[in-house]
């Protein structure tokens, strides 16, 4: 992500063939429409392109925030009424779960898929379960917080520690 952000071409070339197919399955599920999801596939990874210098290695992972861009780019299609007949509607997409296999790419590459398990299982309950379903299941923050009967901001507090606990694994893992 580092070297897209400084316009390198060959980042964004490996960028795409690691994610290619998860943004593409995230797309196609939402807008129902192999050529839509093409289409929103493509408006991601040319808006990469330009907002690459946006991405935050602290709020996501690489996959993560992807995910997310892919997910947002199609339901903007919805929202728009550019899309053909088979699309879910814009209120079924919003809280869409992305249930394709490996979910777990959501937060990490392949190569770190275990130890982020293991470092997953080292949170408290309370946390693992809240990350668990806001990047495996799709979850929104608001409706974590609804369900944990808690504000809003105290959720996105809980998971952001969360997140930096489990980077702090992540780092001392890779060191060890």
């Amino acid at each position: 992500m580092l070297r897209l952000a400084e316009g390198d071409k060959a980042a964004l070339e490996e960028i795409y063939r690691a994610t290619r197919v998860k943004l593409f399955g995230i797309c196609l599920r939402i807008l129902g429409d192999r050529k839509e999801a093409e289409d929103a596939l493509q408006d991601v990874y040319v808006n990469l392109w330009q907002r690459a210098d946006r991405y935050d290695p602290a709020r996501a992972s690489p996959i993560a925030w992807l995910a997310a861009f892919a997910r947002n780019r199609a339901i903007d299609r919805l929202r728009t009424g550019k899309v053909r007949q088979g699309a879910v509607p814009v209120d079924e997409a919003a809280p869409l779960a992305d249930e394709a296999p490996l979910a777990e790419a959501l937060l990490i590459d392949l190569e770190r898929n275990a130890q982020i398990h293991i470092c997953l299982g080292a949170l408290d309950e309370r946390t693992q379960g809240h990350i668990r379903a806001a990047f495996f299941e799709g979850k929104t923050y608001a409706e974590l917080a609804d369900q944990a009967g808690v504000p809003l901001g105290t959720m996105k507090s809980w998971i952001r520690r969360g997140l930096m606990r489990l980077r702090a694994c992540l780092e001392a893992s890779e060191q060890a």
